[in-house]
C-alpha cells in the first residue's frame, strides 16, 4: 500500500502579508530576473532540472505546442534565479481570472537548495505576482496570491512559504499519484 499525498493550499490575501527573505549572503551572487521571451524550451529545462528529483511528473509527457501554449499565455511569467551566471532556480507565475494569481511552479535545482537562494526567488516571486497588473494592463490588480505545496516536494517548502506569508486555508490527503 503506497502512502498517501498530502496537498497544502496557502494564500495571500493582500501585498502586505508578504515577508520577505534577504538576499543571500555574498558572494553568491545571486540574481532574479525575468524571462521576458516566453520559451518552451528553456521552461521544460527549468521544470525537469528543479523536478527530476521531487518527482515533478505532471507535465513531462507535454508535446512541445502545450509548452508553448502556457508559457505564451497573457499573465503568465517565468522568473529566474541565476548564481553568477548559472540557473538556480525559478517561479512560474500564471495570471488568472478576477485578480488572482498562482504560483504553478517554484523549486531550485537540487545543487543550489540549502543556500538561502529559495527564501529570496519566493520573496522576489511573490512581489511580482503582486504587481502583475502593472505589466499585463488589461489584467485586474492582484487581490489574491496563491500556491500549493505537497509531501512530494522538498522538506523545507512548506516552512519557506509560511516565512513569506503565505497562510495555509486548505488540507488534502488522497492517493499517491504514483
Amino acid at each position: 500500500m503506497s502512502t498517501p499525498l498530502t496537498t497544502w493550499y496557502l494564500e495571500q490575501t493582500a501585498p502586505g502579508d508578504l515577508s520577505p527573505a534577504p538576499e543571500p549572503p555574498a558572494p553568491a551572487g545571486v540574481r532574479v530576473v525575468r524571462a521576458e521571451i516566453p520559451s518552451a524550451e528553456f521552461s521544460r529545462f527549468l521544470y525537469t532540472a528543479v523536478g527530476a528529483d521531487i518527482d515533478w511528473t505532471d507535465r513531462l509527457p507535454w508535446p512541445p505546442e502545450r509548452w508553448r501554449e502556457t508559457v505564451e499565455r497573457p499573465g503568465t511569467e517565468t522568473w529566474v534565479a541565476y548564481e553568477r551566471g548559472t540557473p538556480a532556480g525559478y517561479i512560474e507565475l500564471e495570471g488568472q481570472d478576477d485578480g488572482v494569481v498562482e504560483i504553478a511552479y517554484f523549486g531550485l535545482l537540487p545543487a543550489f537548495r540549502g543556500r538561502r537562494i529559495g527564501g529570496h526567488l519566493l520573496s522576489v516571486g511573490t512581489a511580482r505576482a503582486w504587481d502583475l497588473a502593472q505589466r499585463w494592463p488589461d489584467r485586474k490588480p492582484t487581490r489574491r496570491v496563491w500556491v500549493h505545496t505537497c509531501s512530494l516536494d522538498g522538506p523545507y517548502a512548506m516552512a519557506n512559504y509560511q516565512r513569506r506569508g503565505f497562510r495555509l486555508y486548505d488540507t488534502r490527503t488522497g492517493p499517491h499519484p504514483g
